[in-house]
C-alpha cells in the first residue's frame, strides 16, 4: 500500500496545503491589514472617529467570522467559480479561504494596534504627524512584535480552513484524508495526513516565533 505512488502524493499534497495557505493568507493580510487599520482609525476614540464606516466593517468581520468555514465554502461557490472559472481544485480553494480568513486577521490586526499605548499617539498627534504617518511609524511600528504573532496564529488557522476544504474537492492534505482516510477506510493515511498537518503547525508557529523574538530584541537593544 506505502508504494511510491502513495509516498509522492503525500509529499504532493503537502506542498498544495503549503501553497493554499501561504496565497491566500498574503491575499487575506492585502484585505484584513487595511480592515484592521480602518476599524481602529474609524472607531469613537480613534484618529478619525466615523460611526458608519467602524460600524460596516465591524458588522462584516462579524458576520464572516461567525458562518462555519464550510458553509461559508459551499455559499461562495458561485462568486469562485466567477473568480477563477472553477469551484475545486487548490487554487479555487484560495478564494473562499481568503474571504475568511480576511476578517479573523482585521481582528487580530485590531487587538494589535490597540495595544500600542495611547501616550506615543497622542505625542505623534501634538507634533503634527499626518494620519498616514501615525499609522505606519506609531501603530504598525510600536505593533510588529504582535503582528508577527498574529500572522502566526493566522497561518495556523488558515491552514486548518484548508484541510477542511478537502471535503469538497479543495485539494491538499484535507483532500487526501477524506479520499482515502474516510471514503476508502485507511486509517494509516489519514493518521499520516494529520501528523503532517501538525508537522506543517509546528514549522509555521517556530518560524513567526523565532521571526517575533528576534524583531523585539531588536526593538528593544
Amino acid at each position: 500500500m506505502w508504494d511510491n505512488a502513495t509516498i509522492m502524493m503525500l509529499i504532493k499534497e503537502t506542498g498544495t496545503t503549503l501553497y493554499m495557505t501561504l496565497t491566500s493568507t498574503f491575499f487575506a493580510y492585502c484585505i484584513g491589514l487595511p480592515m484592521g487599520i480602518f476599524l481602529v482609525i474609524t472607531a469613537k476614540d480613534g484618529l478619525r472617529p466615523n460611526a458608519v464606516t467602524y460600524k460596516i466593517l465591524d458588522v462584516i468581520a462579524n458576520i464572516v467570522r461567525s458562518v462555519p468555514f464550510l458553509i461559508l465554502l459551499m455559499l461562495l461557490i458561485p462568486f469562485t467559480r466567477f473568480v477563477v472559472g472553477k469551484s475545486y481544485g487548490a487554487t479555487a480553494t484560495i478564494v473562499p479561504l481568503t474571504v475568511a480568513a480576511a476578517p479573523f486577521i482585521a481582528r487580530l490586526v485590531e487587538s494589535s494596534l490597540l495595544e500600542v499605548d495611547r501616550g506615543v499617539v497622542e505625542a505623534a498627534q501634538s507634533m503634527g504627524a499626518s494620519t498616514g504617518t501615525i499609522v505606519w511609524k506609531v501603530f504598525l511600528g510600536e505593533a510588529r512584535t504582535s503582528l508577527i504573532a498574529g500572522a502566526t496564529i493566522a497561518l495556523g488557522t488558515i491552514l486548518g480552513y484548508s484541510a477542511m476544504a478537502g471535503a469538497v474537492g479543495g485539494g491538499g492534505l484535507g483532500d487526501v484524508a477524506i479520499r482515502y482516510g474516510y471514503y476508502r477506510y485507511q486509517a494509516d493515511i489519514m493518521i499520516v495526513t494529520v501528523i503532517l498537518l501538525v508537522i506543517l503547525v509546528q514549522i509555521l508557529q517556530y518560524i513567526g516565533t523565532r521571526m517575533s523574538k528576534k524583531l523585539d530584541k531588536r526593538i528593544t537593544g
